[in-house]
């Protein structure tokens, strides 16, 4: 196990060296996340001071208003991968089209990131963050995009709070990392991760409960109350599950009559986060099947999402099938 406070960047080039064949390339491609979040993270804490916070005045390929800091992450997303050369594509909530950089021409991945998610909670001051999901190239095209959540070779996401953190996986469990602003580095705080087996809070947003399309929901949420369960859901997904992850429970966002196939989206929420969620121990599925088993067929896929600890899964299973 890595010793904590070490940075971010050593540990990945610790990994790197237990991979005899390794390039290097994955490392750098991980480092460029890592300088992106750390240029967004400064503009979250001051958002309230400069004009970044509010409505951009468009609407996204989603069909949802753009903030002002949505676009300004997506941007800096966009430009601080593509210079690093490591990424032959980028995928982006906010673009309706991939983008092939000229500098990852020759590169060995690509990339899809939602850059700020929970970006409805900007103007009120609630932690939102950045996802992201690693996939090698495989053909040179979109499709390298439309592989399963399995075939990821790593995933993380950054959560912008009372602190920022980092929490990434490639694939040998999960590791936290907060940045200490004062020498401006990530240091492992939250070495391999584990979520409880069982936790005793649930997170979903009951205002939907008339809506909900999967049978049998409603009656576990009861069943989760009866037994005491705590409800506690803030609206960003990144929140939401970060705290799933640490004390255990079940976040879900089911399908519902407006949102017939879910409203998260597969290849920049769903995904990445229940590869997280998977490494560290937990489970994670649409009701149907494992997240990470679904071959997406669209780059804007949505996906009811369920994940959490083992116990509270099984028995969501038991109910809605």
């Amino acid at each position: 196990m890595a010793k904590l406070g070490i940075d971010l960047n050593r540990f990945i080039l610790e990994e790197e060296r237990k991979h005899p064949k390794a390039t290097g390339s994955l490392s750098i491609a991980l480092m460029a996340v890592e300088g992106a979040a750390k240029i967004i993270a400064s503009h979250v804490r001051m958002a309230g001071l400069v004009d970044v916070l509010g409505k951009a005045g468009k609407v996204n390929v989603q069909g949802e208003e753009v903030q002002k800091l949505d676009e300004l992450s997506n941007e800096i997303m966009v430009k601080h991968l593509s210079d690093s050369g490591q990424f032959y594509a980028l995928a982006s909530e906010e673009m309706e089209e991939p983008v092939f950089p000229e500098q990852g021409k020759d590169a060995q991945y690509v990339i899809a990131f939602d850059p700020l998610d929970g970006s409805s909670n900007i103007d009120v001051n609630v932690s939102i963050g950045t996802i992201f999901s690693i996939h090698r190239r495989i053909n040179g095209g979109v499709e390298d995009f439309l592989q399963e959540g399995k075939k990821q070779v790593a995933a993380g996401y950054i959560i912008y709070g009372s602190s920022t953190m980092f929490v990434l996986s490639t694939g040998n469990g999960v590791n936290g990392f907060t940045l200490d602003p004062s020498v401006g580095m990530f240091l492992l705080s939250h070495p391999d991760m584990k979520i409880p087996q069982k936790g005793k809070i649930y997170s979903i947003n009951e205002a939907n409960a008339k809506k909900w399309t999967q049978p049998g929901l409603v009656e576990y949420i009861d069943r989760l109350k009866e037994e005491g369960y705590t409800a506690r859901y803030i609206g960003s997904m990144v929140a939401d599950v970060h705290r799933t992850l640490i004390k255990g429970g079940i976040f879900g966002y089911p399908a519902d009559r407006k949102n017939t196939s879910g409203k998260l989206r597969l290849l920049y929420e769903a995904s990445p986060m229940a590869f997280l969620v998977e490494q560290a121990g937990g489970k994670a599925t649409d009701g149907n099947r494992d997240i990470l088993d679904i071959k997406p067929t669209d780059l804007h896929q949505r996906t009811p999402v369920f994940l959490g600890s083992p116990k509270e899964i099984d028995q969501l299973l038991e109910f809605i099938k």
